[in-house]
This record gives C-alpha cells, structure tokens and sequence, in this order.
C-alpha cells in the first residue's frame, strides 16, 4: 500500500497534511514539518525578565504588541517579537466598545491563556482590567494571581506609579513580574478629561520613579511628550516600552489591530500602519462569493474523489 500526497494544510509550520491511499482514494492526516524557508525568522529561546534587562543595557529596542487570539499570537510569535500584550485594549479592538472599563476579569483570562499557548518564546503578558488595581492590595494579589494560575503568562500589567506602588510591591513580592503603566491609563479616562497627551512631568516622573522602587521590572508611558519619556527612560534602570512617547524608550508598543491597517476608525498620530489588512480582506472575501455564484469553487482540486 502506497501514501501519496495530496494536499498540504498549514503554511511554514509543523501541519497536517491530507493525503491518499493508491487503492483506495481514502483521504487520511498525517503530521507534516515542510522545510524552512528563507523568509523564516531564527526564534530565539524565551524572553525573560532578564532579556529585557539585557536588551536595556546593550541599547537594543524592544518591541512588544498586543495580541488577543492563538492564531495572531503564533504570527507575532514566530516573527520574533519580543513581548506579547494581551491588553484590555481588546474591549475596543475585539469588542467595539468605547472604552476598555467594561472588560472583565473571566475575558482577560480567556484571551490571555490562548495566547499564552501559542507562544514559544516571546513574554506574554497580561493587562489587569479594571477596576482590580484600584480596590486595594489584597484584592489586586488575588485576582493577578488567578491570570498567572489560569493563562500561564509570565507577567502582568497594571496601570498607575505611585498611588498603586504599594500593590506593585506585593505582586513582586509574590513572584509575579509587574509592569507598570503611567502616563495616558485608559481605565481612567474619564478622571483625565479624555485620551490627551500627558504633560505633566513631575506626576511622570514620580509615577516612574515609584513603580522601579516598588519592583516593577518595565514601565509603560502612553501619549508623554518625547522628550519627557526620554527623561525618564534615562532615570530608570528597568526598561521603558513608549506608545506615542517618542523614539528614545527602550522598547515600542503598538496595537497590532492598527499596525495592520485592520480598523476602520481614524487611527491615533503614533500609530503607523504597515499594511492594510482590511482591504485585502474585503476583496479576498469578494473574490471567495463570486467564485460560489460562478461555480468555480470548489473545483477539483478543493474536491474528494
């Protein structure tokens, strides 16, 4: 009895491939790893705490997107990217909501263990929705250590400097690896007056200074002038990540929703888009219905015998 090959599924990764039996056209599955190609990115192992630190010292950037699915993040992961972001920010990007305040814990650890499954070696980490970081020690030690217990990821993200240090302290204390999020903090939107930039340099700087203090590993600054954000990256030890804080942190975050050109609402000056996903979308979708109108699909080819 021979196995032909037929038909590969998967592109550029270990897949399944169908495939058929000489005497008796059976289609059946078999595990399938196709040669590397040039395209390929070389993975490296894990990123770790430590990584990061080093890239720091050795002035080598950091890059780091959201991801809130296992399809996108094993993309992102096997390009390379450093840190993997499953951000509160999917009650926008996923949800279509206006803000991030209405997502919930139970959708945070959904999100979070399905991109922590598909990543090999980049840093997944985990925002803390609101308003977990806002009710107290106690109360922010459980609910991170549940996200740790119940997506397997390997930090968390919170946001606020000085007022929540006391907390930040207690999750390092109890082995969780915390980032800190200062400048813009979207959970407290409405407190600030809206999504503006944030000027105030001796609240930053007291937010930056606080966190590194309290043990958080990375600092987080969204929508800070450049030249602030480059004060306090070079006041800090631990890494900075910017999003709309100007080229001299240490690393770059972007929503990788906006990255690809996939929404359709007026994106935010810091954000370049590298594709456009959505119209590639739209008419490879106009393609697939006017093949089914015209009866070119499926064909042979898409077909069993």
């Amino acid at each position: 009895m021979i196995l032909s090959p037929e038909i590969h599924i998967g592109l550029n990764q270990p897949s399944w491939i169908i495939i058929k039996h000489s005497d008796t056209g059976l289609g059946l599955f078999c595990d399938y790893s196709p040669p590397k190609t040039d395209f390929m990115t070389d993975v490296p192992t894990q990123i770790t705490v430590r990584t990061l630190q080093q890239k720091k010292k050795n002035a080598e950037k950091i890059s780091m997107l959201t991801a809130y699915d296992y399809s996108m993040a094993r993309l992102l992961d096997q390009a390379g990217v450093d840190c993997l972001l499953v951000g509160d920010s999917l009650g926008m990007v996923v949800q279509g909501r206006k803000t991030t305040v209405p997502v919930t814990m139970a959708q945070m650890i959904y999100h979070g263990e399905m991109v922590a499954r598909a990543a090999e070696h980049a840093m997944v980490i985990v925002d803390l929705p609101f308003p977990v970081g806002q009710r107290g020690v106690s109360h922010t030690l459980k609910a991170a250590s549940k996200i740790m217990k119940k997506t397997l990821c390997h930090a968390v993200k919170m946001e606020g400097g000085h007022e929540q240090s006391e907390s930040i302290a207690a999750l390092v204390d109890a082995g969780i690896p915390t980032i800190a999020h200062i400048g813009l903090r979207p959970q407290s939107v409405h407190a600030l007056g809206g999504y503006r930039v944030q000027r105030n340099a001796a609240r930053l700087m007291q937010d930056a200074q606080a966190a590194q203090e309290a043990g958080a590993f990375m600092v987080l600054m969204e929508c800070v002038p450049r030249s602030l954000a480059k004060e306090v990256t070079e006041s800090l030890h631990v890494p900075t990540i910017g999003i709309g804080a100007g080229p001299d942190c240490d690393g770059q975050v972007l929503v990788v929703n906006d990255l690809l050109g996939m929404t359709e609402k007026l994106s935010p000056k810091f954000v370049r888009k590298y594709a456009d996903v959505a119209d590639i979308t739209r008419k490879a979708i106009a393609e697939f219905q006017f093949d089914i109108q015209s009866g070119s699909f499926p064909s042979a080819l898409e077909s069993f015998d």
